[in-house]
């Protein structure tokens, strides 16, 4: 969805814009919120395979301390980025793809935040171009852990195999499953004004979302092409190739990364990877970790307040 200004749809997102910038050819869709001129930019870079407006509760939060900028990933569900290229989905492609849309808008120390796996295209992103990230937001980021021997070796053998032999059978039972896969969702979650189940899936309590924002998620999953799936089997195999199967190019970047860094977990997540928080503690003692109480992978909108004060204390921001 697209609106020149998204209080017409609530007026708790008013000032939320969708605007469009041509970045190497490719049209991409991104909201904006704030003005330039209050201070730092804040970036966000959404779950991959989802889209920009998984940040609408959030964004009105940061846009009190600086102008936000939102984009659509390349190979979302529901966003409105072109896709460049076929592989544009993935992993690397996207970081790239942070550091052109960056370049295009004139971003520079930007406060760059990442949710999920788009936690570790905002890593990457850090590790990539430094001058463009003054400071690093993780919210429950997909990292590598330290894996027993066993399962390690596991991952470095059969399971690259594996994730190379599922990526194409996935996208070709979607093409004739996605829409079936697509209403079932939309009964799970959406349906009955509630997120009802997910919390199985995500952990926390779904039901603290603001009913604008279950009622926009049902209507993303109402009008998302099911073609899109694909991409984000691509996406997700990527990362699950990047944090199992080979996670030693990203372990080197996080080592690279110079900005301030600010982890943010929540309380009850039951998607995170088990000893991920144990792993950052130890490779990267210099960042900041904080949990969130009694929220689970979701609670950049269970707790957008929460977040956003717990953001600028660590940063300083005022508003």
């Amino acid at each position: 969805m697209r609106h020149s200004d998204w209080g017409t749809v609530s007026a708790r997102w008013a000032g939320i814009r969708s605007e469009t910038v041509d970045v190497h050819g490719a049209a991409v869709h991104y909201l904006r919120a704030g003005s330039e001129h209050d201070g730092p930019a804040h970036l966000l870079v959404h779950p991959l395979g989802g889209s920009a407006t998984l940040w609408m509760d959030l964004i009105p939060h940061l846009a009190a301390f600086g102008p936000v900028y939102v984009p659509d990933l390349p190979g979302t569900l529901f966003g409105h980025t072109e896709m460049p290229h076929p592989r544009a989905a993935r992993l690397a492609p996207n970081v790239r793809f942070l550091r052109a849309f960056t370049g295009t808008l004139g971003l520079e120390k930007a406060t760059v935040h990442g949710w999920s796996m788009g936690g570790l295209v905002a890593a990457m992103f850090a590790d990539l171009a430094p001058e463009r990230v003054g400071r690093l937001v993780l919210a429950a980021p997909a990292l590598p852990a330290r894996l027993p021997e066993e399962e390690a070796r596991w991952w470095r053998t059969i399971g690259r195999a594996c994730l190379s032999a599922a990526q194409p059978l996935a996208r070709t039972v979607l093409r004739a499953g996605a829409r079936p896969l697509l209403e079932m969702k939309i009964r799970t979650y959406a349906d009955h004004g509630t997120l009802t189940g997910g919390e199985k899936l995500v952990g926390g309590d779904l039901s603290r979302l603001s009913p604008e924002m279950t009622a926009l998620i049902g209507d993303e999953l109402r009008a998302a092409d099911p073609a899109r799936l694909g991409d984000a089997v691509t996406a997700m195999t990527s990362v699950m190739r990047a944090i199992f199967a080979d996670p030693e190019p990203v372990r080197a970047a996080l080592s690279r990364v110079s900005a301030p860094t600010l982890i943010l977990w929540g309380e009850t997540d039951n998607i995170v990877i088990d000893g991920a928080r144990e792993d950052m503690t130890v490779r990267r003692p210099d960042w900041t970790q904080h949990t969130i109480p009694d929220a689970g992978h979701a609670f950049p909108l269970e707790a957008p307040g929460v977040y956003a004060e717990t953001v600028a204390r660590w940063a300083g921001y005022t508003s």
